[in-house]
C-alpha cells in the first residue's frame, strides 16, 4: 500500500525549487556516464567529477549524460545550473514519487518515466523514477540507482546498429522510452504466468494460501497500472509536441511508442479483470464448499428428527407404556426407526438433494 500512495512528508513547508532529495538513499558514490556520437564516430566514458561533462554542451554531436543516484544533491544542482534547468524540474527530479508525464520549456524538454523490474523473489515489481532533460545536442537521464534495462541501447549505440546514430536526441530520448517501455511486456508475460497458475489451482483444489497470493498480485497490477496509465499521456503529449527539439523524422516512432503504451494498459486492464474474476470464483468456491457441508449436516440432523422424536417417546419414564412389555418390542422399534431413517434416505435422492 505504501508504494500505491506517495509519502512526501519530507518536502512539507520547503519553499517551491527546494533541492531535497526525497528516495531511498544508497550508499554508493553517484556513477557519472557519457555518451558522445555522431555517424561516424563514437565516445564513451565515465568522468568523476560533473564538470568534467560540460565541455560537451559545445559539440556538434548528440550527447548522453547519465547519471545514476540522486542522494549527492550538489551534482544535480550543478547539472541544472549550467544547462540552464529549472529549479522546479530539478525539484521533480529529486522527488522521485513524481507520475509520468512532460513539461515543455523553450530550449528543452522534461520527461519523466516509470522504470519497471520485476523482483523473482519476492514476487513483486520493483520500480525506479527516470527523468529525461531533452535538449538541442544533449539528454540528460537521471536514475535513483545504479543499474538499468538500458544496455541493449547502449550496445546499439556502441556498435551502430539501426539508425540510432544517424539521428538526434529526439530520437536518442525515444529509443530510452521505448526500451523501457518494451520492458514492460516481461512483467505483463510473468504476471500471466502466474495468473494462469492461479486459474488451474482454482479449477482443482484451491488452498487456502491462494487468496493472499490473488490479492499480492492484484496490488502489483494496481501499481503497474498507476505507471503506465500517465505515461499514455506523456508520450502522446511528445509526440503531439510543436517544440522544436521533435523532428518530422522522429514523430511516426513516437506514434507507435503511443500503440505500445495503449497495448500495455489493454493487458493490464484485462490482468486486472481476470484477478477480480478470480476473486468472485475463489469466494463463490469457498461458499459453495460451506454449502455442501450445511446441506450434509441438515440432511443428518433431518434424519435424526423422526428417529429422536421415537428414541424420546420410548425414553419417558411413564408407568404403563404397553410397548415395553413386548419381547421383541426394541427390534422392532429399531426396525422401524431404520426403515424411516431409508425411506429419508431414498426421498432425498429422488429430490436430488443428495
Amino acid at each position: 500500500m505504501a508504494r500505491l500512495i506517495s509519502k512526501s512528508s519530507k518536502k512539507v513547508g520547503a519553499p517551491p525549487g527546494t533541492l531535497q532529495y526525497v528516495g531511498n538513499k544508497e550508499a554508493v558514490k553517484t556513477r557519472i556516464s557519457i555518451m558522445d556520437y555522431h555517424q561516424k564516430d563514437f565516445r564513451e566514458r565515465e568522468v568523476e567529477h560533473i564538470e568534467d561533462c560540460f565541455p560537451f554542451r559545445s559539440t556538434p554531436t548528440v550527447t548522453w549524460l547519465n547519471i545514476d543516484g540522486l542522494h549527492e544533491v550538489d551534482i544535480i544542482d550543478a547539472v541544472g545550473t549550467f544547462y540552464d534547468v529549472h529549479p522546479l524540474v530539478l525539484e521533480d527530479i529529486l522527488h522521485t514519487n513524481q507520475r509520468p508525464k512532460l513539461e515543455v520549456f523553450d530550449d528543452y524538454l522534461f520527461i519523466v518515466v516509470r522504470m519497471l523490474s520485476f523482483d523473482e523473489i519476492e514476487s513483486k515489481i520493483v520500480s525506479e523514477q527516470v527523468s529525461l532533460v531533452l535538449g538541442e545536442n544533449y539528454v540528460i537521464s537521471f536514475q535513483e540507482l545504479e543499474g538499468d534495462v538500458l544496455d541493449p541501447l547502449r550496445e546499439r549505440i556502441r556498435t551502430g546498429k539501426g539508425r540510432i546514430r544517424d539521428l538526434g536526441t529526439d530520437y536518442l530520448t525515444y529509443a530510452i522510452l521505448d526500451v523501457v517501455i518494451d520492458n514492460y511486456y516481461i512483467i505483463l508475460e510473468k504476471m500471466g504466468e502466474k495468473i494462469e497458475g492461479f486459474e488451474e489451482e482454482l479449477m482443482f483444489e484451491p488452498k487456502q494460501n491462494l487468496l493472499q497470493d490473488i490479492y499480492a498480485l492484484k496490488r502489483e497490477i494496481l501499481f503497474l497500472r498507476k505507471s503506465v496509465w500517465p505515461l499514455r499521456e506523456a508520450v502522446s503529449a511528445i509526440e503531439k509536441s510543436e517544440s522544436r527539439l521533435i523532428s518530422k523524422k522522429t514523430r511516426p516512432f513516437l506514434r507507435d511508442l503511443y500503440d505500445h503504451t495503449i497495448q500495455v494498459i489493454d493487458t493490464v486492464e484485462t490482468s486486472r479483470d481476470l484477478l477480480g474474476g478470480m476473486l468472485d470464483l475463489y469466494l463463490s468456491s469457498v461458499s459453495n464448499k460451506m454449502n455442501e457441508v450445511m446441506k450434509v449436516l441438515t440432511i443428518i440432523a433431518t434424519i435424526f428428527i423422526p428417529l429422536t422424536f421415537i428414541a424420546g417417546v420410548y425414553g419417558m419414564n411413564f408407568q404403563y407404556i404397553p410397548e415395553l412389555g413386548w419381547h421383541w418390542g426394541y427390534f422392532i422399534i429399531l426396525g422401524i426407526m431404520l426403515v424411516v431413517a431409508m425411506v429419508m434416505i431414498l426421498y432425498f435422492k429422488r429430490k436430488k438433494w443428495l
